[in-house]
């Protein structure tokens, strides 16, 4: 195919809107403070790199791999999940903000979600079994057929969940997060 492989750089401070990145595989590369809004990383590959404080909203994912990346203080907007290659997707985002995603239909078992704002984010039928979610915003998250099963949820707030329409086996909430589980059911809890 001839696409480069680059391995353990550093990109520091660029604007990937002016000067796109190169399209290839990355493996153990760090970006810091960098600019990808809007961009294309359709086909990339990343393996155990790290994006601290990027800019990555509306950034196009097709068919593009995240094995074992991390995410830190990121700004992550309106991005389709659902359109990452599936093969070996891990990553885990910590003190992000990833609201208007999609992660519709997504297996992302062991997941773990940090300080994340997660506003109007879609899980629809997503596997997140095992995934943890410590202190986030899920408000008007959508949960619809989502594969919850030992999720722990106990410091995230915000959420609406049915647990007739997903499936909630060993998942554990805080006594003051009962509230999102019963929603539809239009009562009060005080």
């Amino acid at each position: 195919m001839g696409e480069i492989i680059i391995q353990d750089k550093v990109y520091d401070k660029i604007d990937f809107g002016a000067n796109p990145l190169p399209k290839g595989e990355y493996e153990n590369c760090a970006f810091k403070n960098c600019n990808l809004l809007n961009g294309d990383l359709t086909g990339f590959i990343f393996s155990d790199c790290v994006f601290t404080t990027c800019n990555l909203s509306l950034v196009k994912l097709d068919k593009t791999a995240f094995r074992e990346v991390k995410f830190k203080d990121c700004k992550m907007l309106g991005l389709r999940m659902d359109s990452c290659n599936p093969f070996g997707l891990s990553f885990s985002f910590d003190n992000c903000v990833l609201n208007n995603c999609t992660f519709h239909k997504v297996k992302i078992k062991n997941t773990i979600f940090k300080n994340v704002q997660l506003q109007e984010t879609d899980f629809t039928e997503c596997d997140l079994t095992s995934s943890q979610f410590e202190n986030c915003d899920l408000t008007r998250a959508t949960f619809d057929g989502t594969i919850l099963e030992k999720v722990d949820l106990r410091t995230s707030f915000n959420y609406s969940i049915d647990p007739e329409r997903n499936n909630l086996k060993k998942a554990k909430f805080s006594i003051s997060g009962i509230a999102g589980l019963l929603d539809k059911y239009d009562i009060q809890i005080e």
